[in-house]
């Protein structure tokens, strides 16, 4: 969550589709922030936010109250993560999903990861992570994280060596 349009934005979707009779049910609503910049969290606004997720590094959100009542509405939670826990959500989301995203999408994975080693999470029911900004938007942390790649030569006998056959 950074500034808290997005969590804002689904909870008004879901309840308007309640209202309209499409479902009976909706969604409990958690929210992560990181923990260098989660004023929702601490109640507080952060005067100089910092965080890897450059997409959520905002001290004063500006739909604060509505987030806030969304999470209460839903009987959900905003909670924080380490940019430790959002870089290593980044990179396994990548390795065993194939998505690249950015590293403010990958602290919701995080944060169901944090709440789930604290058994926090109900044995039943779905889980939803929504994932909003394509790693192309911060080209410098994939850079930064991801291996380097092998050069090898364009040749037969380069891969087969690098292959060891």
């Amino acid at each position: 969550v950074g500034n808290a349009g997005n969590i804002t934005a689904y909870w008004k979707g879901y309840t308007e589709y309640r209202q309209a009779g499409q479902v009976q049910n909706v969604p409990r609503m958690f929210g992560f922030q990181a923990a260098g910049a989660a004023p929702l969290v601490l109640g507080h606004v952060v005067e100089s936010p910092q965080t890897v997720a450059s997409a959520i590094r905002i001290g004063n959100p500006a739909s604060w109250s509505l987030a806030m009542q969304a999470v209460s509405d839903s009987h959900g939670c905003i909670d924080m993560v380490t940019d430790e826990e959002i870089l290593q959500a980044y990179k396994l989301v990548a390795r065993e999903e194939g998505v690249f995203c950015e590293p403010a999408s990958a602290a919701s994975l995080a944060g169901i990861y944090k709440m789930s080693r604290a058994g926090l999470l109900p044995k039943d029911g779905s889980i939803v992570c929504t994932l909003t900004g394509h790693g192309l938007k911060d080209p410098d942390t994939a850079l930064s994280v991801s291996y380097r790649p092998v050069t090898v030569p364009a040749t037969r006998e380069g891969v087969a060596a690098q292959l060891s056959i």
